[in-house]
């Protein structure tokens, strides 16, 4: 069992988008894959192509198994903002942790919502989250362009203690995307620019003895 958990740098930069591809790209390597987004907080339009419901459909599972459907809140706020708005009951990560359904075999690729600090749940965040999950490693998306070096490198801190993958999404192999990465790797991070690249690294990974 290994249970990777994802996380931005903040809103917006594609986890969903990264964690739907990564699932795809580990199934392919025959790995078994779940999701699961302990909340999920959305414009009611969406509904129907929420970040659950993308999770499901790559991992062949039902959008309910992916986020328990109490924790759907039609308000695009982050969860413990949207179910006061809705005027839902608060909870708190111990609530959160015992509704996720972790399966004990396979890889679970868990979703946070917005970047580190962004609160979860009435008493934390998603490093709180990721602590309480023990989580096997941290998968941080970023987007390649400008402000990535200053919201990785805060990122990667708050997640002190995790093992942490950075993947710059959206990379065009501009000059200002490559300085980016060099800077970053010079830093000492574990940099890829690619969902494959990303899935090569966690199947090596999850393959070593």
């Amino acid at each position: 069992m290994t249970t990777v958990f994802v996380a931005g740098t903040g809103t917006d930069v594609g986890k969903t988008w990264v964690a739907v591809r990564l699932v795809a790209a580990l199934r392919a390597r025959g790995h078994t894959v779940s999701a699961r987004k302990p909340a999920q907080s959305f414009d009611p339009v969406e509904l129907g192509a929420t970040d659950a419901e993308h999770l499901a459909a790559a991992t062949d599972e039902l959008p309910t198994a992916v986020c328990v459907e109490h924790r759907w809140y039609e308000t695009p706020m982050a969860p413990p903002m949207a179910a006061a708005a809705l005027g839902r009951p608060e909870f708190t990560v111990a609530d959160l942790l015992g509704e996720i359904v972790i399966p004990k075999a396979g890889i679970t690729i868990v979703e946070g919502a917005g970047g580190p600090r962004s609160p979860l749940a009435a008493d934390g965040d998603n490093v709180d989250l990721a602590r309480a999950l023990h989580a096997s490693l941290v998968v941080l998306v970023g987007d390649a362009g400008l402000g990535t070096i200053n919201a990785v490198e805060l990122s990667v801190a708050a997640f002190g203690g995790f093992e942490t993958l950075v993947v710059l999404n959206r990379w065009t192999d501009s000059d200002l995307h490559r300085r980016n990465l060099r800077w970053l790797r010079e830093a000492g991070h574990r940099i890829v620019t690619s969902v494959e690249e990303l899935a090569e690294l966690l199947d090596a990974r999850l393959s070593s003895p």
